[in-house]
């Protein structure tokens, strides 16, 4: 090779990883695609490495956007999923695979292993828990920025009490069948969840992943459109985050952007500060499981349950495993998963009457 030669092929390596500036972090070679984006740059990429993001529910949408944010080298994401690995779930939950079935895994811990392994720079906490009012502010506090993957609309009132309340953007996210919608919201400058929908829907009215069914590509579009907002907000580019909502149908091949409505001035949660969810006095300890025929129960009362004695008890009941994290029994009709922070998931019913009672009956009061 001719000294020309070298030098011209020195000028091409150094501009595909730049020199970090004075006091900025050296920035890794791995993202040197992304930061000749010059919308994100050398300075771009340094802030998202300090930045931290919350992913709350690791299932279909929470699988993809985890997986574009480690690898875009966020610094810290924090997984929170209060579910495992099940067959069903592979058809567009991309980070799992059939071991962790067999392996009765709860999705933030798989997720967190297969994220460690894709890029160990970035930190990734997988953390087993039900988001509710007694748990939300230790497990967000600190995060500047909060991703929706949640299956249920309790959940998201409760993620935009806390996100207004703190001043913490957030990004709404939801799909079933081929549809999809998803839109970011940034406290005191768009409208928040409760501007736009001021009620959940009422139970039956709404098709859900059950009946409906969910298609793969709905998934990857709506995450990947998330992922997209959260790299704006997390490389400091807000003024570039879009104030609309995204809506699409990929079996009718539409795609539409619709702008955000105004902030309502008679919102109880954005204007008038009115937390209920935050504060308890409105949701369920029950959730319907989307794309399941089950539903959560959670204790109000915190207590931990020892897994050895739970496994012991129901083992005479019917076919019994356990690990680490959970007991799951087959009993009659119904399946039982029963974790150590107290919380069980019912399989085989969608009614929470019928799911508190088995609950009560196996598990306790």
């Amino acid at each position: 090779m001719t000294a020309k030669a070298k030098e011209a092929k020195g000028r091409k390596g150094a501009a595909a990883t730049p020199a970090p500036a004075a006091g900025r972090p050296e920035i890794p070679a791995r993202y040197s695609r992304q930061i000749l984006f010059e919308e994100i740059g050398s300075e771009g990429q340094a802030r998202l490495m300090a930045s931290k993001a919350v992913l709350v529910g690791c299932g279909a949408l929470g699988t993809v956007q985890a997986s574009f944010l480690v690898r875009a080298g966020v610094g810290t994401l924090r997984i929170i999923d209060r579910d495992f690995v099940e067959e069903s779930n592979l058809q567009r939950q991309i980070l799992f695979d059939e071991e962790d079935v067999r392996a009765l895994l709860p999705k933030a811990v798989a997720a967190e292993k297969k994220l460690r392994a894709t890029n160990s720079l970035v930190r990734v906490e997988g953390v087993v828990e039900d988001l509710n009012a007694s748990t939300v502010a230790r497990l967000l506090d600190g995060f500047d920025l909060i991703l929706d993957a949640t299956d249920n609309f309790d959940a998201r009132f409760l993620l935009n009490d806390y996100a207004v309340k703190t001043g913490t953007p957030w990004i709404y996210g939801a799909c079933v069948g081929s549809y999809g919608l998803t839109f970011p919201i940034l406290p005191g400058e768009t409208a928040c969840l409760r501007c736009v929908f001021e009620s959940a829907p009422p139970p039956g009215l709404s098709p859900t992943c059950d009946t409906a069914g969910v298609l793969g590509p709905i998934v990857g579009i709506v995450a990947s459109l998330q992922a997209a907002e959260a790299l704006k907000i997390l490389t400091g580019r807000r003024e570039r985050v879009t104030r609309r909502m995204a809506v699409m149908d990929v079996w009718e091949g539409r795609l539409d952007l619709i702008d955000q409505p105004p902030r309502d001035p008679a919102c109880p949660c954005c204007f008038r500060r009115e937390f209920s969810y935050l504060e308890g006095t409105l949701g369920s300890d029950t959730a319907t499981m989307c794309g399941r025929n089950a539903v959560q129960i959670r204790r109000r009362d915190g207590l931990r349950l020892d897994l050895d004695e739970v496994a012991s008890r129901l083992g005479p009941l019917g076919a019994t495993e356990k690990n680490r994290f959970l007991v799951r029994a087959d009993i009659d009709q119904y399946r039982l998963t029963v974790f150590a922070d107290g919380r069980a998931i019912i399989s085989g019913t969608q009614d929470p009457a019928v799911a508190k009672s088995i609950y009560s009956r196996y598990v306790g009061t």
